[in-house]
């Protein structure tokens, strides 16, 4: 809500999407629940909504789910903007890009806490050890620790399928620099013989911004990071503004 009422006060329709099984619909979390199923939430918001050049955004693992809903319906993007995050590879689960290290770890503490299907929240010290916490203070630290709850962990472990080969609309990478890597970096690695893991970001159609925040930005830089989503959705596509 920190960035989808700036954005409705700059004018603009803003569709929060609860995935199911978590926020407020929690209660509807089974060891069912997958990235597919997350996607189809996209994708029926999206449809039901009759939505044409959305803006979709996805933060974190919201970058996987974005990136599905945009190949299920390319006709009604405009762009997709990853936030701190980037494109998986078709086939390619969010698991496959933890090192050997921390996926045990976070099997084990599936295994151990969470009934053997669900991810728990690890309190915002422990998301501390997976990525920046940087610029949260102790009020969005109280707010994650009341609302944050577990994730299933089908969702992580699924493969994402991609229907299409290649994106049909631009896109568009925040980067949370404080902890994280900079524009610049990435535009870097870009260019070199070995971009390594920015190796997603390759490709025509990218644009790069950052924010010099951790990584939770629509808590610890709401203003910023709204500011940025509306320069992107007043940007013209194929002559619409």
């Amino acid at each position: 809500r920190h960035v989808s009422q700036r954005l409705r006060a700059a004018g603009h329709d803003a569709y929060p999407v609860t995935l199911t099984g978590l926020g407020e619909r929690v209660h509807l979390a089974t060891p069912d629940v997958n990235l597919e199923m997350h996607v189809t939430d996209v994708v029926n918001v999206m449809e039901y909504e009759d939505l044409s050049d959305v803006v979709l955004v996805g933060h974190s693992y919201g970058g996987n789910v974005v990136q599905g809903a945009a190949d299920r319906s390319p006709e009604r993007i405009a762009t997709v903007v990853y936030v701190d995050t980037g494109p998986l590879d078709d086939g390619m689960a969010m698991l496959d890009y933890f090192p050997p290290e921390a996926r045990d770890a976070l099997e084990s503490a599936v295994r151990g806490h969470g009934d053997g299907w669900r991810l728990p929240f690890p309190g915002v010290e422990g998301l501390a050890q997976q990525a920046s916490i940087a610029g949260l203070g102790a009020e969005a630290r109280g707010l994650m620790e009341r609302h944050a709850v577990a994730q299933p962990f089908a969702t992580y472990a699924q493969p994402l399928r991609l229907q299409h080969a290649e994106a049909a609309y631009p896109r568009r990478a925040i980067l949370c620099s404080d902890g994280g890597f900079t524009a610049q970096q990435v535009k870097d690695a870009l260019g070199s013989n070995d971009p390594g893991m920015f190796s997603a970001f390759a490709g025509p159609g990218w644009a790069f911004d950052e924010i010099h925040t951790g990584h939770w930005p629509m808590l610890s830089a709401p203003a910023a990071l709204a500011d940025l989503l509306d320069a992107h959705a007043r940007q013209p596509v194929d002559g619409r503004a």
